[in-house]
């Protein structure tokens, strides 16, 4: 599974403002439903019940908010740099800068478990994730990602 099929150029925000976990929910949710057609407010309140499991902050300024929805009919990916760092309750306390949010259809278990685990090797080289921090715009960051599924695919 490549990140290029789920992370579309509209999907990458290279400034997004958020003063807290639940803004920058709100702005993503807004920004999904503009490119899926589901609605805003269903999208964040089915992310901030599965935030009330337990928090999507990994660690290392990273969160991968992710659920699955009804009426979705492939995966999505989003990817949002932070102006500043929020705390997000991640592992290691962390605030977060960079959230990759993944939408899944309600019945795609096996691919949304492929897309995260994608995102989560992605995100395990350090030359990857200090590469997204220094991106100027929108095309460098989706540059980046598009790049690096390519070349920690062949690793």
């Amino acid at each position: 599974m490549e990140l290029g099929d789920l992370l579309t150029p509209e999907g990458v925000i290279p400034s997004l403002k958020a003063k807290s976990k639940k803004q920058a929910l709100q702005e993503l949710s807004q920004r999904a439903a503009e490119l899926t057609g589901l609605q805003a407010r269903e999208l964040f309140d089915t992310l901030l019940q599965r935030e009330r499991l337990g928090s999507t902050g990994l660690g290392k300024g990273i969160a991968i908010p992710h659920v699955k929805l009804k009426g979705l009919k492939k995966i999505i990916c989003l990817f949002a740099r932070l102006d500043e760092p929020i705390e997000f309750d991640s592992l290691d306390s962390e605030p977060v800068d960079l959230i990759f949010l993944l939408l899944a259809p309600e019945h795609a278990s096996g691919d949304h478990l492929k897309a995260l685990a994608r995102i989560s090797r992605l995100l395990r080289e350090p030359d990857t994730i200090n590469r997204l921090r220094a991106a100027k715009d929108a095309a460098a960051l989706y540059a980046v990602l598009s790049e690096s599924t390519t070349t920690s695919e062949a690793i």
